[in-house]
């Protein structure tokens, strides 16, 4: 296949939220100068945290992905046989898509041909993604969307026809306190149409020995995607964390159901952030919370779709039942 043939199927939209430098200054000089510090998770994924995010995808302490990926090995061919008619798949996140491609090869089962559209902040991500698939399937075409997924869903509402199949795989809301889940479940809902639905992953809750080692593996890629975001700001802003003196934290709150990361100081430091004249100091033992990610039990799955703006209707499990697949239509009024 010809490098002509593959950039005629490929378009890519810039929106005009893309990531930007100064929102990353923003929200990291916002974090570290609370009282409780705090970094943003959005910002792990720079080229090196996504290369680390895959690898992690790969290790045997994490389940989900291979719970998720038996899920749409057992289901894609039911759920790509939902619709009456051919369908348009766009995904929040685009990552290396393997598990995209057990949805893309049933629905390429059923119909001649597919529209792919992927959304994500990172262009580097995306267009590799993108021209990996379109090596390998011939009868797809993809619309790539470089940017936050709100806007991204707005502008592939007029791009991509319906019916449309919205992908959010990984748990990703997990990512999310509920309110903000919440605003944006309803953000993807009144972007859809009633023939639409979302597919999205939820992880259980679960024993939470196997939760924390799913966040904190023995070979220690999660403490190194954890600290590579203190390496991002050292690089973007001039800054000097000396990642040495600082360890990956991952615990489980019960009360909150939720797996808590954190960056923790080993000593008493003072660390200087250059660009933005910003002086962070940090005890022996202080924390920098760097990611929530939230389990789920039934009731709370169907009340979060449910309070979003969706009505489940298909539920899908892996065979140990750690992890959903929700197949949901959004409530148009």
């Amino acid at each position: 296949m010809s490098t002509t043939d593959i950039e005629t199927r490929l378009a890519l939209i810039e929106t005009e939220h893309e990531e930007s430098l100064d929102a990353f200054a923003s929200d990291v000089r916002e974090g570290l100068t609370s009282t409780r510090k705090y970094l943003s998770c959005h910002y792990f994924y720079d080229e090196r945290g996504s290369e680390l995010f895959e690898a992690i995808c790969n290790l045997p302490e994490y389940y989900l992905t291979r719970a998720e990926g038996q899920i749409l090995a057992q289901r894609a061919d039911e759920i790509a046989t939902f619709f009456k008619e051919p369908v348009s798949l766009i995904e929040l996140g685009s990552g290396s898509a393997v598990k995209t491609r057990l949805l893309i090869d049933a629905l390429l089962r059923h119909q001649n041909t597919l529209h792919y559209a992927p959304i994500d902040i990172s262009r580097s991500a995306l267009e590799q993604s993108a021209l990996a698939l379109l090596k390998d399937y011939e009868s797809l075409d993809v619309t790539g969307v470089i940017g936050l997924y709100e806007e991204g869903l707005a502008r592939l509402r007029q791009e991509v026809t319906g019916p449309r199949l919205v992908l959010w795989l990984g748990s990703s809301v997990g990512n999310f306190e509920e309110a903000t889940a919440v605003r944006f479940l309803r953000d993807v809902a009144t972007n859809l149409e009633a023939d639409d639905r979302l597919l999205i992953g939820m992880d259980l809750d679960k024993d939470p020995v196997l939760l924390e080692s799913a966040y904190d593996d023995a070979q220690g890629v999660t403490a190194d995607f954890n600290l590579n975001l203190l390496a991002r700001i050292n690089s973007a802003f001039n800054a000097d964390f000396d990642l040495r003196y600082f360890a990956h934290r991952a615990h489980y709150n019960a009360e909150k159901r939720r797996i808590e990361m954190y960056l923790e100081s080993l000593r008493t430091q003072t660390v200087h952030i250059d660009d933005l004249g910003v002086e962070v100091s940090l005890g022996l033992g202080e924390k920098i919370h760097s990611e929530n990610s939230h389990k789920y039990r039934q009731k709370d799955i169907e009340g979060l779709l449910e309070t979003g703006g969706f009505s489940l209707e298909h539920q899908y499990f892996d065979d140990e039942r750690r992890f959903s697949l929700n197949l949901s239509r959004p409530l148009i009024p």
